[in-house]
């Protein structure tokens, strides 16, 4: 795991990099950045992101939402028919879930026993949280801090028990941030409405986007626009219920709460690699 960690950290730091740059960077810019060779800097990138440095900066520009929008638009309605759901591969994985009843969610989480852990992705920190049935949050704390962001979470479940035990969750979280074959169980809770959007938001496909309006007409609800918006942002399993490919209908990249760097790096970072296995 300290190897995986290193590289988590060195492709972390070089899409901090990219995203600041006002102009492609150089392979040799990069690696240097880095601390390493270009041809190991090289190598390093395309193993976890799935494309060179080069290409990735493609995905990066601030312009690429509009263009997933116009070429990778999900339409909710039939994409569960196509076969494009959470509940088919997401990578190498399989997602399963479960929603807590409307009961229990008013209750607060009381008598739930709640796991955390901080773990390092290529998307910065992330601080996950469990119950025995599954993930039931992942936030990352670059754009918040650490203490922020755990606190985000442990507010949500005012009256469960928050045990950190990281063990516990290591073998979900490598799974997902790793690309191992294996299975994601995630413990939804949230409130009914809240249920239906991230239930939506499974639906979209890895290196594809959809519209605030789409989630809300796929839910049967065509005026929510802006409750969907609230619910979205309200998702508490960042990345797993990807509400980073929901975008605004003109293509903007709308609000993210865990920062948009973030939100920008997971759609360019999905793209390559659904590119690169295309």
């Amino acid at each position: 795991m300290e190897q995986t960690s290193y590289h988590y950290q060195t492709i972390r730091r070089a899409i901090e990099v990219i995203d600041a740059a006002d102009t492609p960077l150089t392979l040799d810019a990069l690696a240097q950045d880095m601390g390493m060779s270009a041809p190991h800097f090289q190598r390093t990138f395309s193993k976890w992101v799935g494309v060179s440095p080069k290409r990735y900066q493609q995905y990066l520009a601030l312009d690429h939402a509009k263009s997933m929008l116009s070429q990778n638009f999900t339409t909710l309605e039939t994409a569960h028919s196509i076969g494009l759901s959470g509940t088919g591969r997401l990578y190498d994985m399989f997602l399963k879930w479960e929603a807590m009843s409307p009961g229990d969610f008013a209750q607060g989480g009381a008598g739930l026993t709640i796991y955390w852990g901080w773990f390092e992705t290529q998307f910065g920190p992330c601080v996950a949280m469990g119950t025995d049935k599954g993930i039931c949050g992942m936030g990352f704390s670059d754009e918040m801090g650490a203490e922020v962001a755990l606190e985000d979470l442990v507010r949500r479940w005012p009256k469960a028990d928050f045990v950190e035990d990281p063990m516990q969750l290591r073998p979900m979280v490598e799974a997902v941030f790793e690309g191992q074959d294996g299975e994601a169980k995630l413990h939804l809770i949230g409130a009914p409405f809240q249920i239906k959007v991230w239930e939506a938001l499974l639906k979209i496909p890895a290196g594809h986007v959809t519209t605030y309006s789409e989630i809300a007409n796929s839910i049967g609800s065509p005026k929510a626009v802006r409750a969907v918006g609230t619910a979205v942002g309200r998702n508490p399993i960042s990345y797993l219920i990807p509400c980073h490919r929901a975008l605004r209908k003109s293509g903007a990249l709308g609000g993210y709460h865990w920062g948009l760097p973030v939100k920008r790096a997971m759609l360019a970072y999905e793209a390559a690699r659904l590119d690169a296995t295309g």
